[in-house]
Order: structure tokens, then sequence, then C-alpha cells
């Protein structure tokens, strides 16, 4: 790992068909779908970027097309320019909002599952720490903070873990943090939850099978076996964006001028 923790790469699942908010997703990927003017996509890279972190790699897969088009005209579309056609079709560029951000947008199949796409981009990952989360959910969560527990323990992954109304998967946590058990989507306690922002280390790949693995079945279930899954409990905002009524939601926050993950 660097000497600072914005070396991270933040790695984004994006490649699923979002088929719990089906009336949206049969157009366009998820992660394209749009909380005010933007995709929910770009929400949580702002989220990262707040905190210094600017290195993306999109795992892409059901519509991925949609997302490299998105971002080959991102440039043009947060600029003021001029179009000079008497001089070979002149473009001006006068002043720019874009964001300092590099992304490499990798294809990870159509019908891969969450650890296979992991697995996929480990070649643009490489051996470092790196960040990890889903192209579908909203948090005020500080990354640096998450990153400097990450550090801290020294265990090759760490989990945000927040406690909403139980329907996501729980996690059994020792007094100290540490995931003894994970569970996906166990009927709801009330207890503590996959909130899907993760840093991990390389050697994480290693607990990772093929396309077909999910991550959060076999990868997580071992690693927590193993004493290597770490907790960041964490108990302000968090959103996924699930259904239609989820995604209203989160459009009125942003409406309202006070949207609890963005930090301008």
């Amino acid at each position: 790992m660097g000497d600072d923790i914005r070396d991270m790469k933040v790695v984004i699942l994006a490649g699923g068909y979002g088929t719990r908010i089906s009336e949206e997703s049969q157009l366009k990927p998820k992660p394209m779908i749009e909380i005010g003017d933007k995709p929910i996509l770009w929400h949580i890279m702002k989220i990262y970027s707040h905190f210094g972190f600017n290195d993306f790699v999109v795992c892409l897969g059901y519509k991925g097309y949609y997302i490299k088009e998105y971002f080959s005209h991102y440039y043009l579309h947060e600029s003021n320019v001029t179009f000079d056609f008497r001089k070979e079709n002149e473009m001006i560029v006068h002043d720019y909002t874009a964001e300092p951000w590099r992304v490499t947008l990798v294809d990870t199949g159509k019908d891969t599952m969450t650890g296979g796409r992991l697995k996929r981009v480990r070649p643009y990952v490489g051996d470092n720490t790196f960040m990890l989360t889903y192209g579908d959910g909203l948090s005020d969560l500080d990354i640096r903070k998450l990153a400097g527990y990450h550090v801290s323990h020294g265990k090759l992954a760490t989990v945000t873990a927040t406690q909403p109304a139980g329907r996501f998967g729980s996690l059994d946590l020792d007094a100290d943090s540490r995931v003894r058990k994970f569970a996906e989507k166990p009927n709801g306690d009330g207890g503590w939850i996959n909130a899907g922002f993760f840093v991990m280390e390389p050697e994480v790949f290693d607990y990772i099978e093929g396309d077909d693995t999910v991550l959060e079945k076999e990868p997580l279930e071992r690693l927590a076996a193993d004493g290597q899954l770490m907790a960041y409990r964490y108990g302000g905002f968090w959103q996924p964006m699930d259904t239609l009524r989820d995604k209203k939601l989160l459009d009125d926050l942003w409406k309202s001028g006070k949207a609890p993950w963005y930090k301008g």
C-alpha cells in the first residue's frame, strides 16, 4: 500500500440486472438510473472523491455500453464550449467543471456474479489495498475513517456494518468488531447488515474461484471463518436504491437540497 491511503483504487460493481427496479433498469443499467439529474453512479463516485479517492475501476455487465457512452462524453457535457465550423470543426473549451477522476471501465461479463466481477478486474487493481462498493447505495460515511480503520486492524477485509430494519445480509460481530459469521439476507431481525462499503487487501482475490462465485457467499463467509473480516460499525445515513420507492426517497432528499451523502 502507498504512503497515502488515497492511493487506494475504488472498485464499483455496476454490472447487475437490477431486477427489483426493472421499471427503469429495462432501459439502462441500474447504476445509470438518475437521482436528480445525475446517475446514482455519479453520486457514489462523488462520495469517494470528496475524501480524495479519485481512481475508479467500474465493473460493467448488463448494458455496460451506457456507462461507457456516459464517460466518453462526460468532459464535453461538463464544459462550456464553442464549435467553430469555419476552422475544420474546431472545438474550444472555455471552462469546465469535470471532476479529477481516472475511470477504468472493464467488461466483466453479462452474467458474471459479484465475486467473479471483482476477480476479473484484478489486473487493474494490482497488488495494493483497494476499496469496493456496489453501484446502488448512498451514505454519508466518512471514507477516510473507514480506510484508516482498515489499516489499523491489519486483517484482509473490512465491511461497513449498519442497522436498518432487517431485509439485508446480517453480520454476527464480537466485542472487538471481528465478524464471526456472515449470512446473506436472513429474516430481518434488526441486526448488523452489510452496507456495501468495503476495504480489501489483494489476498482477497485468492478467496474467489471464478465467474460463478457470489462475493457475499463463500468468499466473505470464508474470510469471516478465518478471522480475516472486520466490521466498521456505522450509524449514520445509508440508503440503497433497490426499488422505485427507494429511488423516490433519494430523489426527494436530493431535491430538498439536504441530501446527506452530498458534500459538494
